[in-house]
């Protein structure tokens, strides 16, 4: 099987005074702006960097559902948060790691088999494999 899904930007002008915006196949973004501001500064709108690590924690979270049930847990809450970092070299900038966060209510698990299970997770999430990162996971399990 093979799935596939889009994503588009569009750009008009130069790198500091030029304006673009994002879309996204199923219209959850729909001409969103971005631009140098919105991803070097603190100016509302979007960036690449917050797409990765949003795409990131949602593929983790449903990886990680797959394999609670696989296991025979379900989780009554999972909240993952992913930071993604962009940095400047000499070279020019690159994104040098991915960090998740999660917390989650499991009833019935123990802490040494949830790592387990969200370390598994994390090393095989579709978006994990994609990036070619330090992908770094902290894990708490609440109750």
């Amino acid at each position: 099987m093979k799935i596939n899904r889009s994503g588009s930007a569009v750009w008009s002008g130069g790198l500091k005074d030029g304006k673009g915006t994002i879309s996204t196949q199923s219209g959850a973004l729909d001409a969103h702006p971005y631009g140098f501001a919105t991803r070097f500064e603190d100016v509302p709108g979007s960036n690449p960097e917050e797409l990765i690590a949003a795409a990131h924690a949602s593929c983790f979270t449903m990886a990680l559902s797959m394999i609670l049930g696989e296991a025979g847990f379900t989780a009554e809450k999972m909240e993952t948060n992913g930071v993604v970092t962009l940095e400047k070299r000499e070279d020019g900038f690159a994104i040098t790691a991915s960090k998740l966060t999660l917390k989650a209510s499991i009833p019935g698990i123990d802490d040494d088999r949830f790592q387990e299970l969200a370390a598994k997770a994390k090393a095989n999430c579709p978006v994990s494999k994609l990036l070619n990162a330090d992908i770094g996971l902290d894990a708490e399990l609440l109750g």
